[in-house]
């Protein structure tokens, strides 16, 4: 389920957008100012942020400039009654990924956060190889050993493991992991991704029953740590 963010201080207008998102089944987060919806795209890591313009506390340039200064990838629509083109623009060079100005249809919002949504998440330049412990790894040409002998890795658990090891210490959902490695094929749920961690698990992990490296992050997906407790 992916995880929306809602930073909007007009209460009736929040909880009918909170309302809306809901019913299209996405978890469903909300700020009513700028210094708590900041916060709150860093701590939770939504999968989108939609964001008011006008708000108290911190304006929403400065709430979208913050978050891209400090590495913050996560889309962002900018929503806003100020139509301008100016306005647009700045919004668009302080990194907003799409501008939608009140009022507005709601079929066509809906729209363009499942275009947001499906939009592959910039990553960090992705590794080539994986050294850790006695585990060695080759992304490129898909070569991979465990205290010296060869493991047998599907292509898919390559592209699985070198996303996670690119965010490393950072929670990766489910719905990133299926767009970015299995794309658009059908018949790939959820579930493939947790099927495939757990295939991973058993040959990269000492103990596949209690991960050190592949760990689980309930209710949203998985993250890589290098540096294991």
């Amino acid at each position: 389920m992916s995880r929306i963010l809602i930073i909007e201080d007009e209460l009736p207008l929040q909880r009918a957008l909170a309302d809306n998102f809901s019913f299209e089944s996405y978890e469903v987060l909300t700020a009513a100012d700028g210094d708590t919806g900041y916060r709150l795209a860093k701590e939770k890591n939504p999968d989108l942020v939609i964001l008011d313009l006008m708000l108290p506390r911190m304006s929403g340039y400065d709430v979208c400039r913050k978050l891209r200064a400090e590495g913050v990838s996560t889309p962002i629509l900018m929503l806003t009654a100020r139509g301008e083109e100016a306005d647009r623009v700045v919004g668009l060079d302080l990194g907003a990924d799409d501008y939608v100005t009140k009022p507005f249809s709601v079929r066509e919002l809906n729209a363009r956060v499942r275009a947001l949504l499906r939009r592959p998440v910039p990553l960090r330049t992705l590794p080539d190889e994986l050294r850790l412990d006695n585990i060695r790894i080759n992304f490129r040409s898909y070569e991979a050993s465990r205290n010296g002998r060869s493991l047998d890795l599907t292509r898919k658990e390559y592209q699985l493991l070198r996303l996670l090891v690119s965010r490393d210490g950072e929670a990766v959902t489910r719905d990133e992991l299926l767009n970015e490695v299995w794309g658009q094929e059908t018949y790939v749920t959820t579930r493939t991704v947790d099927t495939h961690v757990s295939n991973l698990r058993a040959k990269l992990e000492q103990d596949p029953h209690h991960p050190r490296r592949l760990i689980t992050v309930h209710g949203v997906g998985y993250r890589w740590l290098a540096e294991s407790s």
